[in-house]
């Protein structure tokens, strides 16, 4: 049996894909508000830990499960 070279182009598919996502995001789609209420979601999710919960978190942010929030991130 010969064998066969497949090659299939993704970029008309990729293309569609990205105008639903547009679609499906909307007009009023802020990205900066989004990314906002998101870092106040953790701000909130991550405040008030009791003592056990603290040490379990710090632990996670040591081995790289959770990020290291307290680090100020810059785009590469």
């Amino acid at each position: 049996m010969p064998d066969f070279e497949f090659a299939y182009d993704l970029t008309l598919d990729e293309g569609r894909r990205r105008a639903a996502v547009l679609e499906a995001i909307g007009d009023d789609w802020d990205p900066i508000a989004a990314l906002e209420q998101e870092r106040q979601a953790y701000d909130m999710l991550y405040s008030d830990l009791d003592a056990d919960q603290q040490r379990i978190y710090d632990e996670l942010v040591r081995v790289g499960v959770l990020p290291d929030r307290t680090v100020t991130r810059a785009a590469d």
